[in-house]
């Protein structure tokens, strides 16, 4: 069969052929959850890892993943053996080997630590690579580091800083390193570096380089209200709106600096045009309205030109914000008020503006001791940072991304773009394909060679040529009696998922089968006689007594074909267990 064929030209000369041969196997067998590494594969794998070129390496470090040492001794003699890959000359390879440690030492993380120190220096380089997209790469798993090792590239922050000929999105990606790397000692280089950004051509990076000094306003405020508000003298409309955005949201988290943003104010109506930045300052004129001398005056400006404004949520900002302000300042927002509230009931077709309007018109005529109760909620809230302040996170919570894509997009997103992929159980259908003779070969193995599983028994010949869909299996299964429940004697060190590969060569089709991690492990069996006759199983794993438990139905009674195929799947078992202990 070419399965087993394929297994076991893994112990070929040819470096080529071991890497092409895995990547079939993995193609083959992608339905049902791909290819096989059980011991005996992958310390062979690891010996021929020094013969095989850069991307084969990467491969196999890759294939590698799929397997868990028994014991530490084990754990630590792999680790030993890649030690090596960790100064490799190739970034792809320095990745591929990385993941597999941090992977393996997920119960050592001192040797994870040390091992992202080690990688240190690679990781550098290819943020500095001519090659965009290993830069950028290397940039995003840079900012995961981060995530759990807060210090760790602290004293390279120069590293980081932008160059004028750089793409946008990698300016984009060093900022947010920037803001991770701040401290003390490094604090005023950034926020300069970071300031000189604020004023690049490009729009975008430079909101982006001021919402980055927001984020480490958080922290060291005072030194970074007072950029932002210097900033504010330069007059560029997107340059305002942004610090103004940056003011309301710091304001929530940092109260101490109300007074600097509240002096800072006055003067930016003339600037902002867009709605964000519009918002933004409606908001901080209703809620510290007080602490703005000429707040009502702005407001009013903008109640002047309310026809002309053309988005709802500004509409609704104002209205808020003039009935706290008039509650704070009645004398100077009465007339203004209720010319808005007239405008917006009487005359505004939006309905979402015109209920708020009425909202706001009945909630006052209950009161202002009822309107301040309902509308006048704290300026500021310091639980807030804690929120905002991330605990240093598991080197564990992310090492299974590492070097995939989920670092580049993101693990929620990566996850909703993989979510159809990812199922519970591995659904196998299996390639329909005429009977084929099987040639007795050996799997790669230590010292061992893997017994000839014979096809027929008693007379009963399994053929390949039936396709069942998990769907039909459950039809089936529901509508059959049980014919024979057994049990097979198990070993604690035996992969379950070892036996696909003995599986398809008797012609037994895997309709689906539990992760080899699940708590529960189950499997479920398909195979069919040249006389016509389904054999469908249930495989339970019983890890307490040590066995496998057999549960088998036909489609018709014939109690010596089930015996037969009965004597053929406890073949295969036993074989498993004989191969892996």
């Amino acid at each position: 069969m070419l399965v087993n064929e394929l297994y076991s030209l893994l112990r070929d000369q040819d470096p080529i052929v071991v890497v092409n041969c895995l990547r079939a196997l993995e193609e083959i067998l992608a339905y049902e959850g791909g290819v096989v590494i059980n011991k005996p594969i992958a310390h062979h794998l690891l010996n021929r890892m020094p013969d095989l070129d850069q991307w084969g390496q990467s491969e196999v470090l890759t294939f590698l993943l799929r397997y868990k040492p028994r014991c530490e001794e084990e754990l630590f003699d792999i680790l030993n053996l890649l030690d090596g890959y960790l100064k490799n000359s190739s970034p792809s390879v320095v990745m591929a080997a990385t993941k597999l440690f941090l992977v393996l030492a997920r119960d050592f993380p001192h040797v994870q630590i040390d091992v992202l120190v080690r990688v240190k220096g690679p990781l550098l380089a290819a943020c500095t690579s001519e090659s965009r997209e290993l830069c950028f790469t290397a940039l995003c798993h840079v900012r995961q580091i981060l995530d759990s090792l807060p210090s760790h590239f602290s004293s390279h922050y120069k590293k980081f800083f932008c160059s004028y000929s750089e793409p946008h999105y990698i300016k984009c990606q060093k900022m947010e390193v920037l803001c991770k790397l701040v401290n003390d000692e490094n604090v005023q280089q950034i926020l300069e570096e970071l300031r000189g950004y604020c004023t690049d051509v490009s729009v975008e990076l430079a909101q982006g380089a001021i919402f980055a000094i927001g984020n480490i306003a958080r922290t060291y405020t005072e030194q970074c209200v007072r950029i932002l508000t210097e900033l504010l003298e330069l007059k560029q409309e997107h340059i305002t709106s942004a610090v103004v955005q940056v003011f309301r949201d710091l304001v929530w988290l940092c109260p101490q600096c109300t007074g600097s943003v509240a002096r800072a104010l006055p003067g930016c109506e003339e600037a902002i045009q867009d709605s964000e930045g519009k918002q933004a300052l409606i908001w901080l004129l209703g809620v510290h309205g007080e602490r703005v001398p000429n707040a009502p005056y702005i407001l009013e400006d903008f109640v002047e030109n309310v026809k002309s404004v053309a988005f709802s949520v500004v509409k609704v900002e104002l209205l808020t914000a003039l009935v706290r302000l008039f509650l704070a300042r009645p004398a100077e927002c009465q007339d203004m008020l209720g010319r808005l509230l007239h405008y917006c009931i009487e005359e505004e077709t939006d309905m979402m503006v015109r209920d708020r309007a009425l909202f706001y018109y009945r909630l006052l005529q209950a009161g202002t001791e009822e309107t301040k109760r309902v509308l006048c909620s704290p300026a500021s809230d310091h639980s807030l940072r804690l929120l905002e302040d991330q605990a240093e996170g598991s080197v564990n919570a992310w090492a299974s991304d590492f070097n995939s894509l989920a670092v580049i997009y993101g693990k929620e997103q990566w996850a909703a773009m993989t979510a159809n992929q990812v199922v519970e159980l591995h659904y196998a259908d299996s390639l329909c394909e005429a009977p084929t003779v099987v040639e007795e070969e050996p799997l790669i193995s230590e010292k061992k060679e893997v017994p000839y599983i014979a096809t027929s028994s008693s007379g009963l010949t399994l053929i390949s040529s039936r396709c069942l869909t998990a769907e039909q299996f459950e039809r089936m299964w529901l509508n059959l009696a049980v014919g024979c429940q057994q049990t097979v004697p198990w070993q604690e060190n035996v992969q379950p998922d070892t036996m696909q590969a003995a599986l398809q060569v008797v012609h037994i089709q895997t309709i689906a089968m539990s992760k080899a991690s699940s708590q529960v492990w189950k499997a479920y069996l398909g195979a069919q006689d040249d006389a016509g006759c389904l054999f469908l199983t249930e495989l339970l794993l019983d890890t307490d007594n040590a066995e496998m438990q057999m549960l088998v139905k036909q489609s018709e009674d014939k109690p010596e074909a089930l015996q037969a195929f009965i004597s053929i799947l406890r073949t295969v078992l036993g074989t498993v267990v004989g191969l892996t202990s």
